[in-house]
């Protein structure tokens, strides 16, 4: 069995779906599916709750369907809703007080027998994946926004609704923040490889 890849447009198939036509919510799934997980797995550092907001992301794009502008990108509506999701999801954690030691826990992954440079790269991004975790929340989604999904900074003031200066502001802090937890000579072109495995 061969599959086809959908080449409908974003809003060819957003149209669709108002017509009640699942097949297209299915391609727009397999199509941004990828991305919506990967932020959400950077920002929760859960890769079981990544999944639960990515479901549940599609599905408010089923359902809200109606309100969605198909003369604006899909990627940024699916980012709002993404970040928004696990933002809930953090605070209803903090909320039953899981600690921030298993948290960290999380992001140490064993460690299989591996050259030495391997290992310690691996080594390199944990830590950066371990520091990125304890940011204010807000700094993080611009980080994982910034360097994980490659969004300019005026992309990120649309998807997250706020002044372009806010985002400069908490990206400025959030550098500053991963430079005292490492030192001022810090490479933020490592923080994407940061990521690593999440994808």
């Amino acid at each position: 069995m061969t599959m086809t890849t959908d080449t409908s447009s974003d809003a060819e198939l957003i149209e669709r779906l108002r017509a009640h036509d699942l097949e297209a919510l299915g391609s727009l799934f397999d199509r941004y599916y990828a991305q919506v997980f990967r932020t959400a797995a950077a920002i929760t550092r859960d890769s079981d709750a990544a999944d639960d907001i990515a479901q549940d992301a599609f599905l408010r794009l089923h359902r809200y369907v109606a309100r969605i502008d198909t003369q604006l990108p899909l990627a940024a509506w699916l980012y709002r809703v993404t970040v928004n999701l696990s933002y809930t999801y953090i605070n209803r954690k903090q909320k039953r007080r899981i600690s921030l030691e298993g948290l960290v826990e999380q992001l140490r992954s064993p460690q299989s027998s591996a050259p030495d440079h391997a290992a310690e790269q691996s080594e390199t991004h944990q830590r950066i994946r371990q520091a990125i975790s304890v940011l204010p929340f807000n700094q993080r989604v611009v980080v994982v926004l910034h360097y994980l999904n490659g969004l300019s900074l005026e992309e990120i003031a649309d998807i997250l609704n706020c002044p372009l200066g806010t985002v400069k502001s908490r990206l400025f802090y959030a550098r500053d923040n991963l430079r005292h937890q490492f030192d001022q000579s810090f490479d933020f072109s490592d923080l994407a490889h940061g990521y690593a495995g999440l994808a």
